[in-house]
This record gives C-alpha cells, sequence and structure tokens, in this order.
C-alpha cells in the first residue's frame, strides 16, 4: 500500500508518556501526531478508539519451523500469526532443518519473510555447527550477512572452553549470543519439573539446578570475556536472582521469560496432557512470583512467547515421548497484560523497546511513535476480553494451553513499513 494511512482517536504510548493522538502514515514512515481531530487527509482510515497505539512488539524467540518442518508451520504462517499478535519483527530461532548455521539457510529465511511481507523475520545464527556443541559455527560469515544473535536454542553449550571462545568471537564481533541453559546431564529423559508433584505422578523431574547452574557459569563467562549475552526462557526464582546480581555488577546481560512461564503453573501437568509439556519445564507459584517481580523490576528485560509449534499427532503423543513446546504469538498480549498488571508504557517496554534492542534492529523497531520513524506500529485494546480457538489461529498447529481460556487484552491493527498487516483484528493477506 503505498496510500496514507490514518490511526483516528488512540492513545499514544512513547518514552516520554503517553497522551491522545491521531497518527497518520504514509511512504512507510510516520508524517504526523496530532491532537485528536486535527485534520489529516488519508486514504484509510483505522478506528483506534480505546486503543493503544505504540511501535510494533518485536518477539525475541520464534520457532517459525521453515526449512524442514513445515507441517508444524511455515514463515508465512508463523508471520502471520505474528502479525495477529502485533509482533512487527519475530527473531527466528536456527533449529531448522538444515539449522541455520550457514550463509545460504539464514538468507532463506530472511526472504521467506520478506515474501511473506507480514512481519520482519529476523534469522538468528547457530552458535556452533549444526547445534551440536561440538564445532563453532561460522561466526564471522554469518555476522557478514547480517546475523546479530547467536544461539544454539534446543540445545544449551554443554562445553564451557567452547562457549568461551564463542564469546570471546561474538565481542569481536559486536553480536550477541543467547543461551538455552541447561545442563544435559540432569535433565536426561525429565518430564516435568522436579516437586513433590512429579513424585506424586510418578514422572521424572526436572531440577531447577539444570537451568541455574549453566546461568552461573555463563554470567562468569561474561565477567572474563566483557562478551553481551542473552538468557533466554528464565524459569526458576533463583535463574532471576542470578540475571539481578549480574546486572547489580554491570555485566552486560539480558534475560526474557514467556507468557506461559509467567501464568502456568508444574501441577497442569496432573492432567498428564502434553499440551503443557515445554522445556524449560512449567515451575512453581514461587517461581511464577519470581519471574513477575523480574519483569516489574526490570531484571528481566524482556517477554518473548518461544512459539514452538508441532503437528497434533506428536503434541499427542504420550508424555514422555511428545515434544516440548506450545504457541504463544497470538495469544502474547492477552496473557502478559493482566498477568504483569503493568502501565502501557511498561507493557511496551518489554513487549517492544528492550526486544529492539536486544536484537540490534532498533533502527526500525522499537522505537518512538513519532514524525520521521518507521511506521512498525501495533494498536491493541488492553481491555478487549476474549477466548482461543485453536481451530481458528493462523498457525499450522493447535498446541495451545489456552484454549477456552479468558484472556484480556487483543490487538486491533498491526502496520508493517505504514502497510495494515492486521485490520480491525484480522490479517489482511
Amino acid at each position: 500500500m503505498s496510500g496514507a494511512v490514518l490511526l483516528r482517536g488512540g492513545t499514544v504510548v512513547r518514552r516520554d508518556g503517553e497522551r491522545a493522538a491521531d497518527v497518520r502514515v504514509e511512504g512507510g514512515v510516520i508524517t504526523d501526531v496530532a491532537a485528536p481531530g486535527t485534520r489529516l487527509e488519508a486514504d484509510v482510515v483505522l478506528d483506534a478508539a480505546g486503543c493503544m497505539v505504540s511501535s510494533g512488539f518485536v518477539d525475541l524467540h520464534a520457532h517459525l519451523r521453515e526449512p524442514g518442518k513445515e507441517e508444524a508451520e511455515t514463515i508465512e504462517t508463523g508471520s502471520r500469526a505474528g502479525a495477529l499478535g502485533g509482533y512487527t519483527a519475530l527473531v527466528a530461532m536456527p533449529n531448522t532443518d538444515p539449522a541455520q548455521d550457514s550463509v545460504a539457510v539464514v538468507d532463506f529465511v530472511r526472504e521467506q519473510g520478506k515474501r511473506a511481507g507480514l512481519a520482519e523475520v529476523v534469522p538468528s545464527g547457530c552458535i556452533t555447527v549444526g547445534r551440536r556443541g561440538e564445532a563453532l559455527a561460522p561466526l564471522a560469515e554469518l555476522a557478514g550477512a547480517g546475523v546479530r544473535i547467536f544461539t544454539d536454542d534446543g540445545n544449551g553449550v554443554q562445553d564451557a572452553m567452547l562457549m568461551r571462545r564463542a564469546l570471546e568471537y561474538a565481542r569481536g564481533l559486536g553480536v550477541t549470543l543467547a543461551q538455552h541453559c541447561e545442563v544435559a546431564e540432569l535433565t536426561r529423559g525429565a518430564v516435568m519439573n522436579e516437586c513433590s508433584c512429579c513424585t506424586d505422578l510418578g514422572l521424572p523431574g526436572w531440577p531447577a539446578i539444570a537451568e541455574e547452574l549453566m546461568v552461573f557459569r555463563d554470567v562468569e563467562l561474561v565477567r572474563l570475556t566483557g562478551a553481551t549475552m542473552h538468557f533466554l526462557h528464565l524459569s526458576t526464582a533463583r535463574s532471576v536472582e542470578l540475571v539481578r546480581a549480574a546486572k547489580r555488577d554491570g555485566l552486560p546481560v539480558t534475560a526474557e521469560v514467556t507468557p506461559h512461564h509467567l501464568s502456568l503453573t508444574d501441577d497442569l501437568l496432573a492432567s498428564y496432557d502434553p499440551v503443557y509439556k515445554v522445556n524449560p519445564p512449567l515451575r512453581s507459584r514461587e517461581d511464577i512470583a519470581a519471574l513477575v517481580a523480574g519483569v516489574r523490576d526490570g531484571t528481566i528485560d524482556a517477554v518473548a512467547t518461544d512459539h514452538a509449534p508441532h503437528p497434533r499427532r506428536d503434541k499427542e503423543l504420550a508424555l514422555d515421548a511428545a515434544p516440548p513446546g506450545m504457541l504463544g504469538l497470538e495469544t502474547s498480549l492477552g496473557v502478559v497484560a493482566p498477568r504483569l498488571d503493568l502501565e502501557p508504557r511498561e507493557l511496551v517496554r518489554v513487549m517492544s523497546w528492550n526486544p529492539a534492542r536486544i536484537a540490534r534492529i532498533d533502527d526500525r523497531h522499537g522505537r518512538d511513535v513519532a514524525p520521521g520513524e518507521p511506521a512498525n506500529l501495533a494498536v491493541f485494546d488492553l481491555s478487549a476480553a476474549w477466548q482461543v480457538d485453536p481451530t481458528r489461529l493462523a498457525s499450522r498447529s493447535t498446541n495451545t494451553p489456552f484454549a477456552g481460556v479468558p484472556l484480556a487484552g487483543r490487538v486491533r491493527h498491526t502496520l508493517l513499513a505504514g502497510t495494515p498487516t492486521v485490520r480491525d483484528g484480522s490479517a489482511t493477506r
């Protein structure tokens, strides 16, 4: 769309405050942020009454599955789900087939995102070849192709010396490493959080220390190397405290938490329903309280979905055989907003501004709503109540734990480079 779009009647959310304003965009940029009722010409007028207007959300952690696992998701369907959730940028995790450890695969993922045109797809690169933890991936070559964040997500890098070398290279390249914190020897065969519940159920337990040991190790490696580290999907109270202490020491670390780790407890596995099986596992109420507090005090920088679609037949396997993961892109706002109960600016901080900075795409995403800025925008109603129908989600998969659960907060419009990708709650393509 080349014409002008006007968002009328909303409340603009910026770092310096909130105010009622109409927002006009044209040519991919914001041209006007004006007092309500100001005469502004536009080809398309979108109703934003009762809504917040902010920079589009940025997801640091999305599994889009393509290439190689298109039965579960494609870049197009995942991007559509993201747009419906208010996201204008998605960092695509590298556990594809083949893995994102070469320029050819990274370029393919990026181009598929451009072809879909629903959200900017930002490929991450592998830390190690094939995510096998044996040899470093070609970090310099991938950085030269525009990759700014590297991870073996799904696996933690087990070899401490290899991780040290990766951090040393990353510092020289000016890129960020994102760690999946799991000491694999402690989680072998584990299904759910190690607790009295798992003992009662007869299920193998996943101890919190398996996450916390790697957080501790990598905090110390950051202290040694000076490299930037991002911790993926933290889930325990002690992990939050380790990051809090690292930040007090001035170390360049950031962290994220998922909507499901903020809202779902480990006792849900008493149903033996694999929809609740995730990696890391759902934890206790005490852990959730610590995660919420970590977001509120700034210890945890970002909410990231860990959107992980799986075909129905895989998620219907027995609990010990089913793969971990659940959908998150479309439901994120509705889960997170009431759970965190943040002021709009603080909500946008963890959903947009901070994630854009961590992903190193804050030249075009996570910008203030102001004239001359890129028109990557989300318009959302924090009072909108709704329930999830898995069969109506944009994803190719339906593995959501929030089916039929009342949620509060929904996206009305999303604009990517000034073009509506979601209009009145429906995808435009």
